[in-house]
């Protein structure tokens, strides 16, 4: 187990997408930074499928919309992979997002109907998914079970395209 790597990627994490969870704690306490991964990845799922669905209701740029639809659409798909990953690993995964990325995505909500939705939204998703691919990055340089590695790499391209979409909190719908 490589302790600093777990911390490094926790405190990004945790600076992006909320704090670290209970389950994922315990995992790590239990030796496994891979366990950690795992339930870290699930819960940015399900946050990056509720911002998602929320600009359905809150934006007002079509392109916030677009790449709304997107990260529904792509973290749907991810998250089942995960799930499946989670089941054959034995990890309990969490129902919810952390309190963090809940109360991120309430933030967000306060300023819906307005510009500066959109323009908090598209923050927000830039910093996920810049911390997830480092968070990402590191699993697939040290992770030990070659399961969870290979989940990542197979994560990696999807969640470079979102923040590609995202990128310096300016929407840019990809062709």
């Amino acid at each position: 187990m490589r302790p600093s790597r777990f911390l490094i990627a926790a405190a990004v994490v945790t600076a992006a997408m909320g704090t670290i969870t209970p389950a994922a704690l315990a995992a790590a306490q239990a030796g496994s930074d891979d366990q950690a991964f795992v339930v870290t990845v699930h819960q940015g799922n399900l946050a990056e499928i509720a911002a998602g669905t929320d600009t359905r209701m809150n934006a007002q740029d079509p392109c916030v919309k677009d790449v709304g639809r997107t990260l529904v659409k792509d973290h749907t798909k991810l998250d089942t992979d995960v799930k499946a990953l989670a089941e054959k690993l034995d990890i309990t995964l969490p129902a919810k997002p952390t309190a963090a990325q809940r109360q991120q995505l309430k933030d967000i909500q306060d300023e819906a109907g307005t510009p500066g939705y959109d323009t908090a939204w598209l923050k927000a998703q830039a910093d996920a998914h810049q911390a997830t691919l480092k968070t990402i990055d590191e699993e697939i340089a040290d992770g030990d079970d070659a399961r969870v590695v290979a989940a990542a790499k197979d994560a990696r391209p999807v969640v470079a395209m979102h923040l590609d979409m995202v990128r310096g909190g300016t929407c840019h719908v990809m062709g």
